[in-house]
């Protein structure tokens, strides 16, 4: 139940609104204007505050900008004499939402009452949607403890104190959008807007239409003016995704808004200012793009001004683990089953597992896992083909025989690969992890399973092989 107070000299008044209010459904509180009304706004929590302008006791102007102070976005309405509208308009520009005056419309006053709180549970709804975007947006889905994902971090807190363009570089699915959203929502641009597109999603005349607008006319099914994205994006971020497949025609007039500023819809002659941060990225080598003649010069220096590349995940496969736990924990709670285990034979593959599709296709693997699969242990029977068969088969290996037990198999290859690593690695445990591409932790494990102590040397000493124990350092 919202609660209205109601300040007024009037007795008469207090009773009529009081009566009025309480059969709408409202809470009424009533003060009839004394000095003690400061202290009932700073005890009480009210929604809407009626207000005469003109008392004996106390200024309806001092009691605005006091409950103003107090509740910021709670509407106040004045009343007031034909003779003191002037004050009310000046109490519209201190923060108001609006005035009636005596004698008042009971029907007008209900309308100005029901305007303000839908208003204020819009803006709260705002305000609550942009402090989960920044969430959302910021580090907290950004998975990674690796000394790369570290380094980008520290870039990324860095760029976002600037109003610079950026060009983000890397794979597909290594979570370049990611990164751009966090810049955003750390940025000053925060509570703007952030907008994004793929260049690479449609045909160069309906991209131009998308990035810049038209004008009604301009073309066949243009049949009304149409605002484009960088005007959409005014006082934001606008993220241009796959920028390197931007056709040469539109590359020259995005080389144009970012000298001028300013925007020309299609078929239009007005220059439409903007003010937006650009945030480009590609998984493509844009420098090899300009030697083959597909990518303008001149527009890359000016994405160019601040550069990073978002590391692909075969090169920080210390996040692995982090990042199955992570998707495991948010795909079994999106279909509300009990939470998966995987195996540490399932994490040894996936940690070797080069991870072509990056952190997207780590996602797609753990969706299909928990979606398919109703076992609460998940193992290497689960894993797809791809996964298990990701190393080369060593001469004279079968892959699949009659009585052939892929777990058997599977042993046998770890076994063969763990050997092969503490020759190379003269026993350094350290070497050997980095060695096979899994986490240090994941390589004590198999060493215990498989129960190897030591490893035979490739050279020869004293005519004979000689065996060297692993060891810690």
């Amino acid at each position: 139940m919202e609660t209205i107070l109601i300040v007024d000299d009037e007795k008469s008044i207090l009773d009529l609104l009081g009566v009025v209010f309480k059969k709408e459904g409202y809470q009424v509180k009533t003060n009839p204007g004394t000095p003690k009304v400061f202290e009932l706004i700073d005890q009480s929590d009210f929604d809407v505050l009626i207000c005469d302008i003109k008392m004996p006791q106390v200024d309806g102007m001092d009691l605005l900008k006091h409950a103003k102070k107090r509740n910021p976005t709670a509407p106040v309405i004045m009343i007031t004499a034909y003779g003191s509208v002037k004050q009310a308009v000046e109490a519209l520009k201190v923060g108001a939402l609006d005035y009636v005056v005596k004698p008042f419309d009971i029907e007008e006053l209900k309308v100005l009452v029901a305007r303000g709180l839908e208003e204020r549970r819009l803006r709260e709804e705002n305000i609550l949607l942009k402090k989960t975007f920044r969430e959302e947006a910021s580090f907290e889905k950004m998975i990674g403890k690796s000394k790369a994902m570290r380094e980008i971090f520290g870039l990324i807190e860095k760029v976002a104190t600037t109003d610079s363009t950026v060009l983000i570089a890397g794979e597909s699915g290594t979570g370049k959008e990611m990164a751009a959203r966090a810049i955003h929502a750390l940025s000053r641009r925060r509570d703007r807007a952030f907008v994004s597109i793929n260049c690479a999603a449609l045909p160069e005349n309906l991209l131009e239409s998308e990035l810049f607008g038209h004008v009604r006319g301009a073309f066949t099914g243009a049949v009304a003016d149409k605002r484009g994205m960088f005007e959409a994006a005014q006082d934001g971020t606008i993220f241009l995704d796959e920028v390197g497949e931007m056709s040469p025609w539109t590359q020259v007039k995005l080389f144009r808004v970012l000298q001028e500023r300013t925007v020309r819809r299609v078929g239009g002659n007005d220059e439409i200012p903007v003010d937006v941060r650009i945030i480009a990225a590609t998984n493509q080598d844009l420098k090899k793009r300009i030697e083959e003649g597909k990518f303008r010069e001149e527009l890359f220096y000016r994405l160019n001004v601040i550069s990073f590349e978002m590391p692909a995940l075969r090169n920080r496969t210390q996040d692995i683990p982090l990042l199955l736990n992570y998707f495991l924990q948010k795909h079994c709670e999106k279909v509300a089953c009990k939470m998966k285990r995987l195996t540490p034979e399932v994490i040894v593959f996936l940690e070797a597992y080069p991870w072509p599709g990056n952190v997207r296709e780590v996602e797609n693997l753990i969706e299909r896992i928990v979606a398919v699969e109703d076992r609460e242990t998940i193992t290497a029977r689960c894993l797809p083909a791809e996964i298990v068969n990701s190393r080369p088969k060593e001469d004279g290996q079968v892959a699949i025989q009659p009585g052939f037990i892929l777990e058997d198999y599977l042993d046998q290859v770890a076994k063969n690969y763990i050997q092969e690593a503490g020759q190379m690695g003269g026993g350094n445990m350290r070497k050997m992890a980095e060695l096979l591409g899994i986490s240090y932790r994941s390589l004590r494990y198999l060493l215990a399973k498989y129960k190897i102590r030591s490893f035979k040397r490739i050279e020869q000493r004293n005519g004979k092989n000689a065996a060297r124990s692993y060891s810690e350092e």
